[in-house]
């Protein structure tokens, strides 16, 4: 279960040292955002913002990250959205899924940066 339900967020130049729970930090300049992991635990989030990571909305009063964190790596491996600044609980991912995922990342990735006229 999610401690923390709702993510206030922060325009930020640069991300400061100590992050406060319950907020998320955005950083145009450096195309990403952090926030503390919303399960409580108290692991630091990146989130870059590119074609193939995340991406940021902002509609005026809130913001929203798609796709899902999932934070596979940690210990309490919490998987969750944030829309509209709300900080919505999903289901976890086996171990079969978390490796699906990645796949599907570096296959994007791929995808993405591969130059013109380069082949599979």
């Amino acid at each position: 279960m999610l401690k923390i339900g709702k993510l206030e967020h922060r325009l930020v130049t640069s991300i400061p040292r100590d992050l406060e729970p319950g907020v998320l930090y955005v950083s145009m300049e450096f195309s990403t955002a952090m926030h503390l992991c919303c399960c409580g635990c108290g692991e630091q989030v990146v989130t870059p913002f590119s074609p193939t990571d995340w991406r940021m909305s902002f509609n005026g009063e809130s913001v929203s990250l798609w796709p899902s964190i999932g934070n596979w790596n940690y210990a309490c491996r919490s998987h969750y959205i944030i829309r509209d600044g709300k900080v919505i609980e999903s289901m976890p991912w086996s171990e079969w899924r978390i490796k699906r995922g990645r796949e599907q990342d570096k296959e994007a990735k791929d995808r993405y940066y591969r130059r013109p006229g380069e082949s599979d």
